[in-house]
């Protein structure tokens, strides 16, 4: 009977290729596993959670109870409006969710919170700073304090700001346009009287403020009237003087653009204007000119010349004598009389047209300099007009300039004239805030609440618990799981071996109806597959240190060799610290280092148990230096001698981490058989070690899991047994002294 990791290792060993546990989809849930953790750590968790709840508990009943009282406002999006003039705020103003932003900080601000602690006399009142806890001296609870300088005067004021501030407690009613303005104080009366007067004051110091803020628009546009006319007054003057030193008079004056007033064309401008549209003619025309004298300079045949109706007439007179001289000369050669004449004729005509071409080229040359004469004459012109008019033009800029500053201010004059006229009656309306429900001195405290209080103190101790926790499993880097032995360590894993309440483990192996002995009857199962030929007829187990099970399991493997009718031998080659000897009672005998040394008497080193056909080959006296005997010839030559001898030999090695022994062993055997004790050896010591015997070239058939107990480990890996996982009180012998040697059937557990 194989659990589901036995199985997964299983088929791990069958298929090397086929992804591991977590891959298959057979990884433990995530719930499960912090179930499982949970479980484990129990105690810490119940520990943590029931000081927190006892620690609640008590400081509730040592807390002082608070009363609050609450006093319900509602704050209109739109002001009533009297008058139909408008005011300093836009219209929208109120409709945005600002608005109530902007008041909800105001309900909160300092200087409400000043107005509150004037009107109710609270920085004079020892009673209030008592009901707080703060001993400010002086003699009676309400009466005024007597002798107070400034400066203390001025720090009790700051302390009872602070205190209302600290106690109040604004919470708008989402979806609505409802306030809850509340107070807390030991004593009921002063909650209710402080919320009250803290809802009367937002009320008028809104009104405050909006008057407040008209009084100083108004002063505001009564100085920047002042300012406007007295500049008024100034321009105008400007404008008049400036038109009586120029001699300007508006005869005609076009209205411009934007309302301003705008003078009409000169005599001068007219003309100017009338040779600028010469002089742009010229430029034209001398431009042409130019282009086509450096067209004729470019090439000779250019558009100019073919215009020309006597050149055209010698061209077609030249063409017509080619025609007839290239008809003569299919018959006859050039030297022909009347070929000779003919070509006469065509020089002649290209020297006619090379004399008119040349007198058109001339023409040219005269045309251009005509128009350039005439554009640098009206250019000139052109100039003097401009110097002229931009002299008229500029005294009538500056008149102009006078005129709009004239106009400006005198419509900002008017503009703000009737803006402080409409402010005087724009804040004539009713206040938008309104107490809803006032508030009255509560019966019952607000805290302290006994449940929320235990309800925080259970959370603060489950975020204790799991603090804890995570450090604990961090901590703790045993395999509690065996799930992740093949996702953590690379390795199948051949067995788990459940933990046993026996007083000797081998008690258990050596019935055969036992739980450990059916789990080691798995191991061997598991095995048969990691060779083609069945179980390992040479194999060694070892593990990380001492007392894992490794000796124990090395007997019992045996064992269960032994009763499918194969003939076993167990070689006990810990030289350092035997454990095997101690088990059937032979130690300091003849054994494996007196064979590596070079006794070759091995019958009389090996002792038969009474136990099927189990034997057991001893340790021997302890060597001066192992290593230096494992490292000769002898331990070859003795295995094979063994499995002369028997079916199956089995080694149990002295432990892999900070010794050579074991890698020079595994050199001479089949594979190994990796021991791991739950919950003890850590991850990364484990892998550190399979690490070793992989670069010594050894084979790891896989990894049993010793002294599980799913109980205390919080997994559910029963393998469908009903046995209580738990070993004893011992653990195994090995390194425990010469003492309590006591014979066994198998020996004696580790």
């Amino acid at each position: 009977m194989a659990s589901a990791s036995v199985q997964n290792g299983f088929e791990q060993v069958l298929n090397p290729d086929k992804p591991d546990a977590e891959s298959n989809g057979h990884r433990v849930p995530i719930l499960l596993q912090y179930w499982n953790i949970f479980w484990r750590r129990r105690i810490v968790v119940i520990g943590a959670v029931g000081l927190s709840l006892l620690a609640g508990a008590i400081a509730t009943g040592m807390a002082t109870p608070i009363y609050t009282a609450v006093t319900k406002i509602e704050i209109s999006r739109e002001q009533a409006r009297v008058t139909n003039v408008e005011g300093l705020e836009s219209e929208r103003a109120g409709q945005a969710q600002e608005f109530y932003s902007t008041q909800y900080e105001l309900l909160r601000s300092r200087t409400l919170a000043e107005r509150v602690v004037r009107k109710l006399g609270l920085a004079r009142s020892n009673e209030f700073f008592a009901l707080h806890g703060i001993d400010v001296g002086g003699d009676g609870a309400t009466g005024a304090q007597v002798g107070l300088s400034p400066a203390e005067a001025k720090n009790r004021e700051q302390r009872a700001v602070a205190l209302v501030q600290s106690n109040v407690d604004v919470q708008p009613l989402r979806g609505s346009a409802l306030v809850s303005i509340g107070y807390s104080n030991p004593d009921p009366v002063w909650s209710a009287k402080i919320a009250n007067t803290w809802a009367s004051e937002f009320i008028q110091n809104s009104l405050d403020r909006r008057f407040a803020s008209t009084a100083e628009a108004r002063a505001f546009l009564e100085k920047r009237l002042e300012d406007l006319r007295q500049r008024l007054d100034q321009s105008e003057q400007q404008l008049v003087n400036y038109a009586v030193s120029r001699n300007i008079i508006s005869v005609k004056q076009a209205q411009g653009e934007g309302g301003n007033n705008q003078t009409i064309q000169t005599l001068t401008g007219a003309d100017l204007e009338a040779l600028n549209q010469q002089l742009a003619a010229a430029t034209v025309d001398r431009i042409k000119a130019q282009s086509n004298m450096a067209a004729l300079a470019k090439r000779r045949d250019n558009m100019q010349s073919v215009d020309n109706a006597a050149i055209g007439r010698l061209r077609e007179r030249r063409a017509q004598l080619n025609g007839e001289l290239a008809a003569l000369l299919v018959t006859f050669e050039r030297d022909y009389p009347p070929a000779q004449a003919i070509q006469e004729q065509i020089d002649s005509i290209e020297r006619a047209i090379s004399v008119e071409q040349n007198r058109v080229s001339s023409a040219t040359t005269g045309e251009f300099e005509a128009a350039r004469q005439r554009e640098s004459e009206l250019r000139s012109k052109v100039d003097s007009l401009i110097d002229k008019l931009t002299t008229e033009e500029r005294n009538g800029i500056q008149y102009g300039i006078l005129k709009r500053e004239v106009d400006t201010n005198r419509q900002l004059y008017e503009a703000l004239l009737q803006r402080y006229k409409e402010i005087g009656i724009a804040g004539v309306g009713a206040n938008n805030v309104s107490i809803v429900d006032t508030a009255v001195p509560p019966a019952a405290p607000s805290s302290p609440n006994l449940l929320i209080n235990l309800i925080l103190a259970t959370i603060a101790g489950l975020g204790v618990a799991g603090l804890l926790v995570l450090v604990l499993e961090n901590i703790d880097q045993g395999i509690r799981d065996p799930a992740v032995v093949e996702q953590k360590l690379g390795v199948p894993l051949l067995g788990v071996i459940p933990e046993t309440s026996a007083d000797e483990p081998l008690e258990d192996v050596a019935d055969p109806k036992s739980f450990v002995s059916e789990a080691y009857i798995t191991v061997l199962s598991n095995l048969a597959f990691s060779t083609d030929h069945g179980v390992p007829r040479l194999f060694m187990l070892t593990s990380t240190g001492q007392a894992e099970g490794k000796s124990t399991s090395a007997l019992a493997l045996a064992a269960g060799l032994t009763r499918a009718g194969k003939k076993v031998v167990v070689v006990d080659a810990d030289m350092r610290i035997p454990t095997i000897d101690k088990r059937i009672g032979k130690r300091g005998t003849d054994g494996l280092s007196n064979y590596l040394a070079g006794d070759d008497n091995l019958d009389a080193m090996i002792h038969p148990l009474d136990f099927g056909n189990l034997s057991v080959l001893p340790s021997g006296p302890i060597p001066p230096s192992a290593p230096d005997l494992l490292n000769g010839e002898r331990m070859a030559m003795l295995v094979k001698e063994l499995l002369k001898r028997f079916d199956h030999v089995v080694i149990d090695a002295p432990p892999i981490l900070g010794l050579a022994d074991t890698t020079l062993i595994a050199r001479n055997v089949e594979g190994v058989v990796f021991i791991a004790e739950a919950e003890r050896g850590a991850i990364r010591a484990i892998s550190d070690a399979i690490g070793r015997l992989r670069t010594s070239k050894a084979r790891v058939f896989g990894l049993v899991l010793t002294k599980y107990s799913a109980s205390r480990s919080g997994f559910g890996y029963n393998y469908g047994y009903s046995y209580t996982y738990r070993y004893g009180d011992g653990r195994e012998n090995e390194g425990e002294g010469e003492g309590d040697v006591r014979p066994a059937r198998l020996g004696r557990s580790e």
